[in-house]
């Protein structure tokens, strides 16, 4: 497992134009969370749902990865067994920017999977329904967007913490705390992390960081690579 672990979250994405539920104004404040993004919504809302996450791939079709994304995935692939990329975003910025190694704890908004069978398949930005208009075509059954629903289970966790066993630099990048909080990463075997948000978070005790680089991931990113290429070659 890797010694470094990269953690980030929508903060990361926010700056190539990707809207969050947290934000004022973009495509989350047409619909009510509860109603499109919780368990159970596709037993009764399917329609509604379905066509939020059509919006939602047609919203990241042209953005594109900035300087953070390409600097990560930079180091990555300086150091693939050393450095290990962890999201919480479903986007696919990470993978623009070259990126062919990634847990997307949450699930990827390219894809949609059948619930009965297992078919996954990546559909691109395409609409659901243009791409599978009879549903799964294995078993017919209503396909879903391959995204964690609030209240769901996240299998990807359990992958989360083999990664975090043997890490010993964390760096967490525009994320809340509010749906993971990472603070409870910060084990006795961590021995330098870093958090880079944009402003202070009720949810994260920053005080247990070794570094907090308060402004954009864009503008940190240099400084966070510096020190992680530093903490590998010691």
């Amino acid at each position: 497992m890797a010694k470094v672990v990269v953690f980030s979250g929508a903060g990361i994405s926010a700056e190539s134009g990707i809207s969050t539920f947290r934000d004022s104004g973009g495509l989350w404040e047409n619909y009510k969370i509860e109603e499109i993004c919780s368990a159970g919504c596709l037993d009764w809302n399917y329609d509604a749902t379905i066509e939020f996450y059509d919006k939602r791939r047609e919203e990241i079709a042209d953005k594109e990865p900035n300087k953070a994304h390409k600097a990560f995935v930079a180091l990555k692939k300086r150091h693939p067994k050393e450095v290990a990329l962890i999201t919480q975003n479903v986007d696919d910025l990470f993978e623009k920017a070259g990126c062919e190694d990634i847990l997307h704890l949450h699930g990827f908004l390219r894809e949609v999977r059948c619930e009965t069978c297992g078919f996954l398949d990546d559909i691109g930005y395409a609409k659901l329904r243009e791409v599978h208009a009879d549903g799964c075509p294995r078993c017919s059954h209503p396909l879903r967007p391959n995204v964690v629903f609030f209240g769901e289970a996240a299998p990807k966790y359990a992958d989360m913490y083999k990664e975090l066993q043997d890490c010993e630099m964390l760096v967490v990048v525009g994320t809340s705390g509010n749906v993971i909080n990472t603070d409870m990463f910060l084990n006795s075997q961590i021995k330098y992390s870093i958090l880079n948000n944009l402003e202070p978070s009720s949810a994260i005790d920053d005080r247990l960081y070794s570094k907090v680089l308060y402004k954009k991931a864009s503008e940190a990113v240099d400084e966070i690579v510096g020190d992680v290429e530093a903490f590998l070659e010691n």
